[in-house]
């Protein structure tokens, strides 16, 4: 297990993470004492639990508004998926309607071609 020593408001705390987790662990303080730096400079000296508990509660409801915007888009993604697969499903079908004229269409065809030979080779007889 790592060990990495984090700085916030001021003070410096020696914490544990998992092999490699080092740099996230930073990032994560760094990011709190960001947001309690900014609170402080909004609110002033008000104590620092106060501000440790605002910092926290305002990271957890950014947490929570990405969490809603996250799940709303997987929503949206989930709907365009259902439209997608039923526009292919409408495709398929359209595709082998098509095939099939054109097979019926090329057999008149055929059969027009066959006819008008049938007429040729009767008139080189007459």
């Amino acid at each position: 297990m790592a060990h990495v020593q984090v700085t916030i408001a001021g003070r410096s705390y020696r914490m544990a993470c998992g092999d490699g987790e080092e740099a996230h662990l930073l990032d994560l303080a760094a990011a709190f004492d960001g947001k309690i730096q900014e609170l402080r400079g909004s609110f002033g000296e008000i104590g620092d639990m106060r501000l440790h508990v605002m910092a926290a509660l305002t990271m957890a409801d950014d947490l929570l508004e990405t969490r809603k915007r996250i799940a709303g888009l997987e929503s949206e993604i989930a709907a365009l998926r259902s439209m997608v697969s039923a526009q292919a499903g409408r495709s398929d079908a359209l595709e082998r309607q098509l095939a099939e004229a054109l097979s019926r269409t090329a057999e008149r065809i055929e059969r027009v071609a066959d006819g008008i030979a049938d007429t040729k080779g009767a008139q080189d007889f007459g």
